[in-house]
């Protein structure tokens, strides 16, 4: 396979910021949502990821409401959410506000009861007895045939019709390693001849970066999980994060603490981080990569929100970490050594302490930022010394300045992180 697919420039510094409309709002419409948007757009964020939004299949259906990953129509939207003018006006908003759109798109499986069906169920794999079948033991959906170019070609239709019909601005591929890559690379170079779009795969696979932009990270959050429970440290950490320097030019990866599976499945961030919920969060958006905030982290919301059931957010007028992710999302966006620079980790002698520098790789003086996290539950004395820790250094979060002369000392207590950017 040969493509030459180029990431959109917007994307060089976004953060994205995953919505689950069904709960946002107790109405759970795009309406609704739609009301968040000047606060999203305060907080910095330049991409909202819409979970998927088309209709939902009845049949072995999940919960009350079933799994927005089971549709039963590639083109229909979910009437709960509302109708098209609802979400072409969300779009409009959001692109008058500078925010980009992207939905999450399912190509491996549909729903149960889907509009295809029946006009088609050589598009739908099949098991020895005819009966519609998928291998990943979801009981709610059925795979689709992909040895079937007639059903590849109306799925790319469908996924066209987003792009030219709602003006979104990219999509974000479920489970995008179970689906085959010739299949991407059609589906963008059909896409793409509509509008420049932005390329999201949930998988960890190095190949798929042929064709998407940005991957999950998802082996750094399983290391990262099991540092939280003292199974792993540090190094292995580090062992993952090299590991992704081996993708192809230009791949990034995808950074979080939270999203819809994690939350829903897996626990809150404050459940599988304990007090270094946001010590991680720094990391994601002070590493090389794309970080993501997940509906409702910004409260900090406490709760594993029901995934087949309404559940809705409990917003207060003023969430807690707003200023938080507006801080972090504001640095990502003013310092090029963040998103295009280079990384030097910084010895700290403890399991579960990180200390790093991001500095500008050209002229390493010229932009310097430190980075020192607790990402433990003990207290932590670390110290270490760098040459390019010369000069005054500024506290993003709390604007003190100190002056640093090549070694630095830290007393870290549980949940600490300190980010300094040189004055």
């Amino acid at each position: 396979m040969d493509a030459n697919f180029k990431t959109v420039q917007w994307a060089d510094t976004i953060s994205i910021y995953e919505v689950n409309i069904r709960q946002y709002t107790p109405e759970g419409t795009f309406k609704a949502f739609q009301k968040y948007l000047p606060r999203l757009k305060d907080m910095g964020v330049e991409v909202i990821w819409l979970m998927p939004i088309t209709s939902i299949s009845e049949k072995v259906r999940k919960g009350s409401l079933g799994s927005y990953y089971a549709c039963s129509s590639y083109t229909k939207i979910n009437t709960e959410f509302g109708n098209e003018h609802d979400l072409i006006d969300l779009v409009t908003n959001a692109h008058h506000l500078g925010m980009k759109v992207i939905i999450d798109w399912v190509a491996n499986h549909t729903g149960r009861q889907h509009e295809w069906m029946q006009q088609h169920p050589e598009w739908f794999t099949r098991d020895e007895q005819s009966n519609f079948t998928e291998r990943n033991g979801w009981e709610d959906v059925v795979d689709l045939n992909y040895n079937n170019n007639e059903m590849r070609a109306a799925l790319i239709g469908a996924m066209q019709y987003w792009v030219r019909d709602f003006k979104i601005d990219g999509f974000r591929c479920d489970m995008a390693h179970l689906v085959p890559l010739d299949f991407w690379v059609s589906a963008r170079t059909a896409c793409e001849t509509i509008k420049p779009l932005f390329w999201l795969a949930e998988c960890d696979q190095a190949e798929y970066h042929l064709v998407f932009d940005t991957s999950y990270a998802w082996g750094w959050m399983h290391a990262s999980e099991k540092v939280a429970k003292g199974e792993a440290n540090i190094n292995d950490i580090y062992n993952v994060l090299q590991s992704y320097h081996q993708y192809p030019a230009g791949a990034m990866k995808l950074f979080f603490t939270s999203n819809h599976d994690e939350n829903s499945w897996n626990g809150t961030e404050a459940e599988k981080f304990g007090p270094a919920a946001k010590p991680w969060a720094v990391f994601t958006f002070t590493w090389k990569g794309i970080p993501l905030i997940y509906s409702g982290q910004e409260l900090p919301n406490e709760k594993r929100l029901a995934f087949f059931d309404k559940d809705v957010i409990e917003w207060t007028p003023s969430p807690k970490l707003h200023e938080f992710y507006k801080i972090l999302i504001s640095l990502r966006k003013s310092h090029a050594c963040i998103t295009q620079g280079s990384t030097y980790n910084l010895p700290t002698q403890g399991e579960r302490t990180m200390a790093y520098l991001r500095y500008d790789t050209l002229t390493p003086s010229k932009e310097v930022i430190l980075v020192v996290l607790n990402l433990g539950d003990q207290v932590q004395k670390i110290k270490f010394d760098h040459e390019l820790l010369v000069g005054e250094f500024k506290n993003i979060f709390s604007h003190l300045s100190f002056t640093f002369n090549k070694e630095v000392a830290f007393e870290l207590m549980p949940g600490d992180y300190f980010v300094y950017v040189k004055a």
